[in-house]
């Protein structure tokens, strides 16, 4: 892979917690609203700066991104961003549930997004990507870093190590979720050159999490490259920002569905439709977590269900064919339910595992939503075998959490 240092633009250290934000695409306009309220220093000013205009107004209105990058000037003005002087390295620790995964900031190659070295697992959208290019082109900057996990190495982890074991640069507990959230900086030359250097001979990357992101990031890139006619492939907008963490340190978690109704059958009918192809077991009203792989939990009428996928229904050779998420979209949502959309279908709708199934129960039990189906985590072996076939996961598959907290550093395409 071919990585680079760069000179983050970041807070100084009094005002980082203040400064920092969740990412854009995990809350609406009013929540970012609220979560800003009073806070002229809140990243969301730049990365959904809808809020400083009347609540109603379109996202997606130019005079919006202009006042992102309009913003992004005020915050370098005022010293609340300050550019580092020197090309480095940093590292981003996350702490959730007492287990800490140590990524790596770095910036990646778009030419490596172009060539698949950088794989992906899930489709992306022309409308979503266009919005995230805008807010790239008009700020010309990565504001939020994307999220890439790779396979783990001995060296890098050790070098990682060695710098976590001192004083933190930036070291705040995050009011919304409670996660603890640290930030070093790798400013040695040797170890900057032994990290470029590693990752020189690591064949390939994965996008866990932020697929529009790197599309947008990537294409503005091949966009100033054809606009450069000396264009060479090491200028600074051909790279963009990335947090990289060892797969082996990654969580994911389920994701899962909830839909409004059963398609016209009543409880016993959709029950007994479902015989076909899973063994269904009463579990009472205690909520019910699925344990292993090809077993789901249904959530209907106040009880809980165990379903377990019958051999034959389900291909374990198939990377797609394997998963729980196809199961269930093919034979439940698909064949019973009738929903053959799960992008459009605004019968279904889905819900992070981070909510617990709690959530499922009471979407459920408030009438608003039928029945609940919640899914087994998908593996990062699975999420790996997928993007090295060159296959694509179904819509709403892979849930990671902590999520990366946004403006503890932005690169400049400059």
């Amino acid at each position: 892979m071919n990585i680079k240092p760069f000179k983050g633009i970041r807070p100084p250290q009094a005002i980082a917690e203040q400064l920092q934000s969740r990412p854009y695409d995990v809350l609406n306009s009013d929540e970012a609203r609220a979560e800003a309220a009073g806070n002229d220093m809140s990243l969301y000013h730049i990365i959904k700066p809808e809020i400083d205009f009347p609540a109603g107004t379109d996202e997606h209105d130019p005079r919006v991104y202009d006042r992102a990058a309009e913003n992004f000037r005020k915050f370098r003005e005022r010293g609340w961003l300050v550019q580092d002087d020197k090309e480095q390295y940093y590292v981003y620790a996350q702490t959730m549930n007492g287990k800490t995964q140590y990524g790596l900031v770095l910036c990646a190659s778009v030419d490596d997004y172009l060539q698949g070295r950088i794989k992906k697992h899930e489709l992306t959208r022309a409308d979503k990507e266009e919005d995230r290019m805008k807010h790239v082109r008009v700020n010309n900057a990565n504001i939020e870093p994307v999220f890439f996990t790779y396979p783990d190495n001995a060296e890098i982890d050790a070098l990682v190590a060695r710098y976590t074991a001192k004083t933190p640069e930036y070291d705040f507990t995050a009011a919304y979720d409670g996660f603890r959230h640290r930030f070093w900086l790798i400013d040695d030359d040797a170890d900057i050159a032994a990290i470029t250097r590693t990752f020189a001979a690591i064949p390939a990357m994965y996008i866990a999490d932020g697929h529009h992101r790197s599309a947008a990031a990537a294409l503005v890139g091949a966009e100033k490259a054809r606009q450069n006619p000396a264009h060479k492939g090491d200028e600074e907008y051909y790279y963009f920002m990335a947090v990289c963490f060892p797969a082996s340190q990654l969580t994911i978690i389920d994701y899962n569905r909830v839909v409004r109704d059963l398609n016209g059958l009543s409880d016993d009918e959709f029950l007994q439709r479902l015989e076909t192809d899973f063994t269904v077991e009463d579990k009472g009203g205690e909520i019910y977590k699925p344990a292993r792989l090809h077993e789901f939990s249904l959530y209907l009428g106040g009880k809980w269900y165990a379903l377990t996928a019958k051999p034959g229904t389900y291909n374990d050779s198939d990377p797609i064919g394997a998963l729980d998420v196809t199961i269930s979209s093919d034979l439940i949502l698909r064949d019973i339910l009738g929903i053959n959309d799960l992008r459009k279908d605004n019968r279904i709708d889905f819900v992070g595992g981070i909510r617990g199934l709690g959530e499922l129960k009471r979407r459920v039990d408030s009438g608003e939503m039928r029945v609940a189906l919640a899914l087994y985590p998908v593996s990062m072996k699975q999420l790996i075998d997928i993007a090295d076939t060159g296959n694509i996961m179904p819509p709403k598959t892979t849930w990671f959490e902590p999520k990366l907290r946004s403006g503890l550093v932005i690169h400049s395409l400059e």
